[in-house]
């Protein structure tokens, strides 16, 4: 039996880099391919639906799956869980030839620590006024809480230089990004 698996892609950056929209744009580019459905605590955003773009349970919920060792790799990311789910993922390799996902810098060092094989790329902002800029876009948030996330932004950016690819997403121009990472 001639038995392989897809590629494992993982997509990072700062809050408001832009990785669901190109892991979307992705999808529809390539054939049999798929986003991988990660696990967290935090609560959807508008539009967002469970089992769709993330599996969102609670807090306690997460936490009994931590215990039973349910998670390839997980971290706390402000204040909420964001998890990687082993059977999901092996599940989704097995049906798809690229499997994407947007994990942080900390999901990305725990892959590497497990020696999960993956294919990583780093998308930075044009500067970090545009990536305030972009966050601020999205709205529903207090300065407080806008001003750490570009804390975490600074030193995941530092970060980047861990990943096999580092491209600029410039603001504006999502589809020369999406080809540039076609190319990789």
């Amino acid at each position: 039996m001639n038995y392989t698996m897809g590629l494992f892609i993982v997509i990072s950056s700062p809050s408001g880099g832009g990785k669901d929209v190109i892991i979307k744009k992705l999808t529809e580019i390539f054939p049999n391919s798929t986003r991988l459905i990660t696990t967290t605590t935090r609560p959807p955003r508008e539009g967002e639906k469970s089992g769709v773009n993330y599996n969102f349970i609670n807090r306690a919920e997460f936490e009994k799956k931590i215990k039973r060792g349910v998670f390839l790799e997980y971290n706390n990311y402000n204040d909420q869980y964001y998890g990687v789910e082993k059977e999901v993922l092996t599940g989704t390799l097995d049906k798809y030839d690229l499997v994407f996902t947007n994990i942080d810098v900390n999901g990305k060092a725990s892959l590497d620590k497990n020696n999960i094989q993956h294919l990583a790329i780093f998308l930075l902002p044009d500067s970090l006024a545009v990536l305030k800029k972009r966050i601020r876009r999205r709205g529903g948030m207090s300065e407080a809480a806008l001003e750490k996330r570009m804390t975490i932004a600074r030193a995941e950016i530092k970060s980047a230089k861990a990943y096999d690819y580092r491209v600029v997403n410039k603001d504006g121009k999502i589809d020369e990004t999406v080809a540039e990472l076609v190319k990789i």
